[in-house]
């Protein structure tokens, strides 16, 4: 069964979160701008996906994206800041990733720099294990 979204991608609002550069990370990651979404990331900046090694840098995360990311749609729902000092600001978030195939319950860690750059985002499923036993091929 295919789902299909009528969620318009350009229109992120997450409850609890007002930082101008998470919106934009959500923001060009659903409307496909997998580099504009690299960009946000520190030079350095590494981007943690389920079961996957870290992926670091931003050319590398802008490939990645294009890659593994191309016909997602991100939903953060919720989040709140966790952490706030001189040097990181580490937020979480939780939502959903939808295809026009399934769509499964996510959290999101995220760090940013005191330049408002992306230094960390993990990627978390939350789903039992028999749910991700559907996904198997």
């Amino acid at each position: 069964m295919k789902l299909t979204s009528t969620i318009d991608p350009q229109l992120v609002n997450i409850e609890g979160i007002e930082e101008p550069t998470i919106v934009a990370y959500f923001s060009t990651l659903n409307r496909g701008e997998f580099g504009a979404a690299a960009e946000l990331f520190a030079e350095t900046g590494c981007l943690q996906p389920p079961f996957e090694n870290p992926i670091e840098g931003r050319d590398t995360i802008a490939k990645y994206l294009a890659t593994e990311a191309r016909g997602m749609i991100l939903c953060p729902t919720a989040g709140a800041m966790l952490l706030r000092d001189d040097r990181i600001v580490q937020y979480h978030l939780q939502g959903q990733v939808k295809t026009n195939y399934f769509a499964i319950n996510v959290s999101w860690l995220m760090q940013l720099n005191a330049a408002r750059e992306i230094v960390l985002v993990e990627v978390k499923l939350l789903a039992a294990l028999e749910e991700l036993l559907k996904f198997k091929k």
